[in-house]
């Protein structure tokens, strides 16, 4: 072997166990990030979100955004189970390092990879290109923030009151956890708005109905082009591959000093010693790294009733019994996923039967149904989605034959009253037959 293709293979063999294989059925957070900021203080200022993560078993691998050495993937083999972009300013060609453009982060999150994108005033076209993308619009105004003169937080150095408090978060105790926020989120930030053409992109954190997206240091000559409710602050997207993002329009979110300050709301008696920031952010980051809300679906399995194998194929009018074990990820261990909501169909161009799959409160579910009197190529199937869950999507094919004709009853009840109409027509003209022959 040449001295230089032995190097290689060497080289392979070495750099083979640091790369990322994605989402680990068996454990999940054994997961190796890739953050990229814009300066390295974020470091320091963000240390307590990053120490969050690393607590909870996650490899954080700090690099700055314009460093030429940057690459996602290495012999066709990803490096990152996911992406933390904290580069606002970044930009395509001027700012952004190595391999890595709008492509690449785009291909990143399509082969199944987790990313946390945070925005700013200073937010490049390459972050609003990538939030586009992922169904989330930032607000075209470069200079505007997010502006509310009823729900801001009091503070003596803010007289525009950009620095808002929300509480208005999403209904979703998968993505925010069971624990209700202790306290409002401060933000202070560029909105954005999601596109009503995107179903898989969600609100997290909206703004008061009085809020709207301006330049606090312009006048306004006309009305803003984002107002109210419609301001998403923090948005989260599934993708249909089960790669989950994360968008904020506010790197601030993620700071020491949003999580550690005190807030109390304009107009309000109570102020808490803490904001909600952390656990917002903490709650949140959960989610997007597969720690909660990460269905897997195992031993699917179907048999005539009273038997225990898996026939090759169904007679039609058979009956038999279809199972699967569905599991939730918590983050530590595996446990059993209790929901009454789980359908399966048994699907032929349609489905021709749909039944609610019961369950054991142990993670196994199961129905016992007819087969259709319909024979040819059918499917087992079940497509689960749910907010804020790992789309699930079984499919088991499976022929149905019709029967034998050794296997028909010798007699169809269906059919008795043509047994009946035959033999009453020969009995008639046995009988007409007698009287014709013999009677003078």
């Amino acid at each position: 072997m040449a001295p230089s293709i032995r190097l290689i293979t060497l080289s392979i063999l070495f750099l083979s166990p640091i790369f990322s294989l994605g989402f680990s059925p068996e454990s999940p957070t054994d997961r190796h990030i890739l953050v990229l900021v814009d300066d390295l203080a974020i470091k320091s200022s963000h240390s307590i979100f990053f120490k969050t993560l690393t607590d909870r078993g996650f490899d954080l691998d700090f690099k700055l955004a314009h460093d030429p050495k940057l690459a996602l993937q290495r012999y066709g083999q990803y490096l990152y189970d996911g992406l933390i972009l904290f580069a606002p300013s970044v930009d395509t060609h001027a700012d952004l390092g190595g391999s890595l453009d709008l492509s690449a982060i785009l291909d990143f999150v399509d082969s199944g990879h987790d990313l946390i994108l945070a925005a700013d005033t200073t937010t490049s076209d390459l972050i609003r290109d990538i939030a586009a993308d992922c169904g989330v619009d930032f607000d075209e105004d470069l200079g505007a923030l997010v502006i509310d003169h009823t729900s801001y937080a009091v503070s003596k150095t803010d007289s525009d009151h950009t620095l808002i408090v929300s509480d208005d978060v999403i209904d979703s105790k998968v993505i925010l956890g069971e624990k209700k926020l202790e306290a409002p989120v401060l933000f202070r930030g560029i909105a954005h708005s999601l596109n009503p053409a995107n179903s898989l992109v969600l609100k997290v954190l909206s703004a008061s109905p009085s809020a709207y997206s301006a330049n606090p240091k312009a006048d306004l000559s006309s009305p803003p082009a984002l107002i109210g409710s419609s301001i998403s602050l923090v948005s989260v997207v599934q993708a249909r591959n089960n790669a989950r993002v994360l968008i904020s329009g506010s790197l601030d979110l993620f700071s020491n000093k949003f999580f550690k300050s005190p807030v109390k709301k304009f107009g309000s008696s109570v102020e808490h010693a803490k904001s909600g920031n952390e656990q917002f952010v903490s709650e949140l980051s959960k989610w997007v790294f597969h720690e909660r809300g990460h269905l897997k679906a195992v031993n699917v399995q179907h048999q005539k009733v009273g038997e225990t194998f898996e026939p090759a194929m169904y007679r039609i009018t058979d009956h038999l019994e279809y199972s699967v074990e569905i599991y939730e990820w918590t983050g530590k261990d595996w446990k059993p996923y209790i929901a009454d909501d789980v359908q399966v169909q048994f699907y032929m161009m349609s489905p021709y039967v749909l039944k609610t799959l019961s369950h054991d409160n142990q993670g196994l579910y199961s129905v016992s149904f007819q087969v259709p009197d319909v024979y040819g190529v059918f499917q087992f199937k079940i497509e689960y989605q749910r907010v804020g869950y790992t789309s699930l999507s079984l499919s088991k094919q499976i022929p149905v034959r019709p029967f034998r004709h050794n296997e028909y009853e010798r007699f169809i009840k269906a059919a008795y009253p043509y047994y009946g109409g035959a033999f009453s027509m020969m009995t008639g003209f046995f009988i007409f037959g007698l009287f014709f022959l013999y009677h003078k």
